[in-house]
This record gives C-alpha cells, structure tokens and sequence, in this order.
C-alpha cells in the first residue's frame, strides 16, 4: 500500500485527474475500477472519482508497485543546461521572452530542448522545483507560441497561478501586443481589420475570407503604424480575436505579407537577407484583469515588455537606433 499526501499543488481537482497525473501508466478503466472495489481510499474511506482533494487529505492505494515508477520522460529537463531569458519573476509566476526557433512544448522531434524544458531546469536548478517533491503538478506554460515566432510567454510555478491566469486567458483579461514587419506601405496609420479564417489542419495554414462562409470563424485584427522605412513598415498588432497564424494570413490578405514569412508571402529575398523567421514578435503583456479578490491582485493593470535589442528584425528601422542611441 501507498499513502499520497495531498499538497497545496494536489488540492483543489478531482481525485480521477490527480491520479491521472500522478501515475501516468496507471490506466483509466483499473483507476475506476481501483475506486469502486475500494483499493483506492481518501482518508480511508470509501470515495468516489469526482471528489475534489482539500490540502491534508490523505489517499490510499491498494496497487501495484508498478505503476509509481518514475516517468523518465517527465524528467528529462534534468539533461539541460538552462537558458532562458527572463522578462519578470515572482515566486508565483515567470515571464520568459522566447527566440524564434525555440519550440514550446514536446513534438514527435523534440523531447528535451523545449522552452518548458528549460523552463522546468531554470527552476530546479534554483531549487524552486524538484519532481520528487511533487505528485501532480509541474511548472505549465499558460500560453503558447508558434516555433517560429519570438515573445513573452507566462508560465505558472504553482497551480492555483495555472488555474488562475488559464481562466484569465480564458476570458481575455490579458492583452498581448505583438510587433511585426511587413512589406508594403500601410493605406492608413491605424485600422481594425476584420476577415474570417479557415484551418487547413493538414496542410498547416489558414485561409483568409472578407467575407463569412460555412466553416471560416470571424477574426478582428487591430494595427498601429509605427514606423514607415523604405518598402517596409514596422506594425504594433493587438489581436482582439487569437487564431492560428491569424497576424500572418491576415496582413498577407490585405497585401501586406510578413518580413521573412515563407508560408503566406515569397520570402526568397528576405532569406538572402537573412531572415529566417517571420519578422513577428509578442512584444508587450498587458495584466488587464479587474481586481478579483485573490492573491494575484498585485498583478493587476501591470504590464510587461521585452527588451527591444533581442528583437533581431527592428534593426531595419530608425525608432529601434534612437531607443538604443538613447541608452
């Protein structure tokens, strides 16, 4: 027999989902039937799958020693030597600005070298994590960005923060502003756009319509011109609706395509120029949520921004050279 302790990271979910998370080769038909034959206890005492963990709960395990092996794979952060770049820190959440080319969670070709990955190393190497003093939780990412694309991305060190800013995301009460080069020069200094987008899940793209059709959901795509150099211009995007790829098929529909985006304009001069991503960045994080009466309310109306030097692609224009000039 095991006894688990519920923690302050394993209270607050149902008991079918913590030991889900706990014993991932234990499988879902033996959990149900581990509960209902009673070789699954809380506080000793019979329980039932949905009931919701409090901290100092206590459950009991009639099972084999099998299934509470480590996962290997959820260790494997352990090999890396972190580097990240961290935009803010607390002893709840972190805010890393991830470069291009870094991928944020595991693929079918990445493990190990992930954001998360390093992420999970960063902290362990403080001593702020260590898998074998928890049961369900990990550090999580509670927003993600494309492989290709650079920006701030918030992860959770605990799992009331996971809980809270997933249900904040949720409810689009963080703002995130983006910046982004693209060809052409812009018809207006600011415009709302709005248009409707398909998924092509097998090809990776999307399709961009002015108008609704059966299957396109409605996309609102804000833009401020900041800066007009040449046949380029420098954009700060706020996206009011978040889709797949929806800054770069949306300004590649009204003929303006990103600087070194392949998928959605003709970047062979941009690749010899050296752009080997999408001139796209999450830039800014706007903390817009309302006081909630929660233990997060110092965050509120905060907002956060990443050092403009590690965004390779404003080097083309003169409102990055006066900023670094200036400093």
């Amino acid at each position: 027999m095991r006894i688990l302790y519920i923690g302050k990271n394993d209270a607050g979910q149902r008991l079918d989902k913590f030991i889900t998370k706990t014993l991932k080769a234990f499988p879902m038909p033996l959990l149900y039937k581990s509960i209902r034959t009673k070789k699954i206890k809380v506080n000793r005492k019979r329980t039932e799958p949905g009931y919701v963990l409090l901290e100092g709960d206590t459950v009991q395990l009639f099972i084999a020693e099998e299934f509470f092996e480590p996962d290997a794979a959820e260790r494997a952060f352990m090999k890396l030597k972190p580097s990240i770049d961290v935009v803010y820190e607390d002893e709840n959440i972190i805010l890393v600005n991830k470069q291009p080319g870094l991928i944020v969670h595991s693929d079918e070709n990445e493990e190990v070298n992930t954001l998360i990955g390093h992420i999970k190393a960063y902290l362990y190497k403080k001593g702020e994590y260590d898998p074998d003093n928890e049961q369900s939780f990990a550090p999580a990412l509670c927003n993600r960005i494309d492989r290709n694309t650079g920006g701030i991305v918030l992860a959770a060190k605990t799992a009331a923060a996971l809980r809270f800013f997933n249900e904040k995301i949720k409810m689009h009460e963080l703002d995130k502003y983006y910046l982004c080069a693209v060809h052409g020069k812009m018809p207006k200094r600011e415009d709302t756009l709005v248009g409707y987008l398909k998924k092509d899940t097998d090809k990776n793209m999307v399709d961009i319509k002015e108008k609704g059709a059966a299957g396109y959901k409605e996309i609102i795509t804000k833009y401020k011109l900041l800066e007009q150099k040449g046949e380029l211009s420098l954009l700060e995007i706020e996206l009011i609706t978040g889709k797949t790829h929806q800054i770069r098929a949306h300004m590649s529909s009204i003929g303006h395509p990103l600087l070194g985006d392949g998928k959605y304009g003709i970047n062979k001069d941009d690749r010899k120029a050296g752009y080997a991503y999408q001139a796209l960045y999450a830039y800014k994080l706007c903390f817009s949520y309302k006081k909630s009466n929660s233990e997060f309310d110092y965050l509120s109306n905060q907002s956060f921004t990443c050092d403009p030097s590690k965004i390779y692609f404003l080097k083309e224009f003169d409102l990055y050279k006066k900023e670094m000039k200036g400093k």
